[in-house]
């Protein structure tokens, strides 16, 4: 799949300091632009006042809002509703299904991981 990735916007929803710092390097490095938040509540925030392509959301989010309540907020609301949504965790498949996203990124990932996650996403809006 040859799918450019230039100019496309991603938010990208993670507590971790160091892991959203590595993948937001690698999502610059792929061309994306890139919105970071590292809370539940601040990447809806952010989402709902720039839409993104695609946004990678962290299921275990410290603070009020899990992973799962992010997509489903992102899905309710019509400013939103079609953005590629891709849950990322260190927890098994299963407990990353979801019926509000379109894929899933297990960690530790590799870039060619994210990258071919992402192209997939992508060539779904």
């Amino acid at each position: 799949m040859s799918l450019d990735l230039a100019g496309l916007h991603v938010l990208l929803i993670e507590d971790e300091d160091d892991v959203r710092h590595l993948l937001c390097q690698h999502l610059d490095d792929l061309g994306c632009r890139v919105t970071d938040a590292r809370t539940g509540e601040d990447g809806l925030q952010r989402a709902l006042a720039d839409p993104p392509d695609v946004a990678i959301v962290d299921i275990m989010l410290g603070g009020g809002m899990n992973g799962h309540a992010v997509v489903e907020a992102l899905r309710a609301d019509d400013r939103t509703a079609r953005c590629r949504l891709i849950l990322s965790s260190v927890l098994d498949a299963q407990d990353m299904a979801s019926p509000h996203t379109d894929a899933s990124l297990a960690k530790p990932f590799r870039r060619d991981t994210l990258a071919r996650t992402l192209q997939a996403a992508a060539a779904g809006r």
